[in-house]
């Protein structure tokens, strides 16, 4: 099968599935132009996936923006450095049981069944050609180059979006619905310990996240502080960029080795982690916080099998100072001297941290303020994740923001403690993405269901239209009188 022949068989599949009939949302007029049952923030595969998943609930009146040109939505060709996904390559996702959808269906269409064989696990950059085709083949409303910087609650249920950027047809749009497929920094912010941020010029270190030029790198002695998957992604690519040496510090004394999600990906605790009691969830994470996410083997051997590959255990930073020609690094071993510096610790989540919030995060209720853990489980990062309802939307602390959340829903890594990894891997956006959709769909119909029960009680269209003739009248006049008698 050609690709051309699978992009016949998806429209084939969604034409037998009826994606595509008409919307059953009443359409909303509003002075200021056209509303949105639905603006997607992230084109990227949460927000792709959102989209889909709204279509198939026959929603169609959407619109999902990114702040990236198109084709680069996403960490795929920016900051993520691994060669292939950490996720088994059978694992479906943003498919959502379309088999036709699928990753393995793409690849097969392009190198035949016998090179799904071949793969051991999905190549980064194949990833990010599927995601551009998927896009292009269900038609998705996307437009790019376009950031939100601020939601506005008003006073009809709908909310104002501050958008700027080359790619924003308006300074404004308005929608009734909005989701946050932001990412894995969608809730809050990329950490940097402020030992480094305060003591070093921002051209002696980067965070992960960031671009950076290894062209820059090339022969230099680099160090990385973390010990996830990403910083021995980012050891091997600046060792094959052309690094000398390449440093990874990590505090623990041993190499984290269990990888939780494995586990969660045969248990079911991924598609009914939303059914677990609030004390268990906390329990869940904070063992998933834990445990951390270790670097798959082939990662760990690539970055190894460098001659320039360091790896120091036990050894967390207590100090960084600028030198003449680089920075210092004092650890527990000892210390250290180090062309450029790489931050791989993390993130922060807390709606407090994102400024299209700033309007409503101070109503958004928090795990800190619905659940008191058990002191050996309590952790602050945790407590600061905002407390979301099963559909992934946003819950008031206070009876003043019930209508300025309403609406609003986080489907990004902030959701992890209410509802697991369904938005934030890839393992769980099969259960994600419908459950979301579902939340969406019954919002949008609870707003209008005085509309929407009004017309159905005034419905009289006539369907049936069949005539009784006259002869079978009387037949059956007869029938009765003799069986009477």
């Amino acid at each position: 099968m050609s690709l051309e022949e699978l992009n016949e068989r998806v429209k084939k599949d969604l034409s037998y599935l009826n994606i595509g009939a008409e919307d059953w949302v009443p359409p909303l007029q509003h002075p200021d132009g056209h509303v949105y049952d639905v603006v997607i923030v992230g084109g990227g595969q949460s927000g792709l996936g959102a989209g889909f998943a709204l279509l198939r609930e026959r929603i169609s009146n959407i619109l999902i923006i990114d702040e990236n040109p198109e084709g680069y939505e996403g960490p795929w060709e920016s900051y993520a450095r691994m060669v292939t996904l950490r996720t088994p390559k059978q694992i479906t996702s943003i498919d959502l049981g379309l088999p036709s959808l699928t990753f393995r269906s793409w690849w097969e269409a392009q190198v035949g069944p016998e090179g799904w064989e071949k793969v051991d696990k999905i190549p980064r950059g194949d990833w990010m050609n599927y995601l551009r085709w998927y896009r292009r083949v269900l038609h998705l409303p996307v437009i790019n180059e376009v950031k939100l910087t601020l939601i506005e609650p008003q006073k009809e249920g709908i909310h104002r979006l501050h958008i700027e950027g080359p790619g924003a047809p308006y300074a404004q749009l308005l929608a009734r619905k909005v989701i946050l497929a932001t990412g894995i920094q969608g809730g809050g912010e990329w950490h940097v310990p402020s030992m480094i941020s305060e003591n070093l010029p921002k051209s002696l270190y980067a965070h992960t996240s960031e671009s950076i030029d290894f062209n820059l790198l090339n022969g230099k002695k680099i160090a990385i502080l973390g010990g996830g998957a990403s910083a021995f992604d980012n050891a091997n690519f600046a060792l094959s960029e052309g690094a000398a040496e390449a440093h990874v510090f990590v505090r623990r004394k041993e190499m984290p080795r269990i990888n939780p999600i494995r586990q969660m990906e045969s248990s079911g605790m991924i598609e009914r982690y939303h059914s677990l009691s609030d004390a268990n969830k906390y329990a869940v994470m904070a063992h998933f916080f834990k445990h951390n996410q270790p670097p798959t083997n082939d990662t760990f051997s690539r970055a190894a099998s460098w001659p320039g590959f360091r790896l120091h255990l036990g050894a967390p930073w207590l100090d960084v100072a600028a030198t003449v020609d680089g920075a210092r690094v004092t650890t527990p071993q000892g210390t250290f001297t180090f062309d450029f510096l790489i931050i791989s610790t993390g993130l922060l989540t807390d709606p407090a941290l994102r400024p299209e919030l700033k309007l409503v995060e101070k109503h958004i209720l928090r795990w800190g303020d619905r659940h008191q853990a058990p002191l050996k489980l309590a952790s602050p990062v945790l407590d600061a994740h905002p407390y979301l309802s099963p559909g992934y939307s946003f819950i008031s602390r206070d009876e003043a923001g019930k209508k300025l959340l309403h609406g609003l829903y986080a489907f990004n890594y902030s959701a992890l403690i209410s509802c697991g990894i369904t938005a934030s891997a890839l393992s769980g956006m099969r259960f994600g993405l419908p459950r979301l959709a579902n939340a969406v769909a019954d919002e949008l119909f609870q707003d209008h269901n005085e509309q929407i029960l009004k017309s159905y009680f005034e419905y009289n269209v006539t369907e049936f239209v069949g005539e009784w003739p006259e002869k079978d009248h009387k037949d059956q006049d007869s029938t009765v009188s003799t069986i009477e008698k």
